[in-house]
């Protein structure tokens, strides 16, 4: 399994073994047979630069299946939504024509984005997740964002506290995948 995605991925400010991503990787590895997980995450990704990652990522690693959470730092940026789009809908494409499976990770965007552009990222992972035929979770913090005692002092990232839940919220999608 191959986890594509940004800070919320890479367990930041918090330790490695505490991210959901980690928890995932642990709950897998008590599978029959046990998964290998890889976490190519990087914090400050955009789906422009993992669009650039991706070909090789895919040739080393030849996972079953993509976890793919991209998307946060182009929407805090203000990028344009169009080109946030294709670049994910490339990645979905390339992972497909690798045979893996792909799971989507959406991410809402703080209120002072505006509804228009809060909704259109929205849009963006529920419109990819239909026509590219992907499981989607269409919030990766819900549940955890809303809850002050769960998120960093940044109020963007988890706390280590928060990264169970966040794990239990991609499981859901995820495990039926793995069947």
């Amino acid at each position: 399994m191959l986890v594509l995605g940004d800070s919320l991925s890479a367990a930041h400010n918090i330790g490695a073994n505490e991210g959901w991503v980690h928890l995932l990787e642990v709950r897998l590895g008590k599978m029959e047979p046990p998964w290998r997980v890889v976490n190519a995450s990087i914090s400050g990704e955009t789906t422009l630069s993992g669009r650039h990652h991706l070909p090789q990522l895919l040739a080393t690693y030849r996972p079953a299946v993509l976890v793919l959470e991209l998307g946060a730092n182009d929407g805090l940026r203000g990028l344009p939504l169009d080109a946030m789009r294709d670049n994910l809908a490339a990645m979905i494409d390339m992972a497909q024509s690798a045979h893996a499976k792909v799971l989507l990770l959406g991410i809402e965007l703080p209120v002072n984005y505006g509804p228009r552009y809060r909704d259109g990222l929205r849009a963006v992972y529920a419109g990819l997740a239909r026509s590219k035929r992907t499981a989607l979770v269409p919030f990766l913090l819900e549940g955890v964002a809303q809850d002050p005692s769960r998120m960093q002092d940044d109020g963007l990232h988890p706390t280590a506290a928060g990264e169970p839940a966040v794990f239990a919220t991609v499981w859901s999608q995820l495990a039926p995948l793995l069947r």
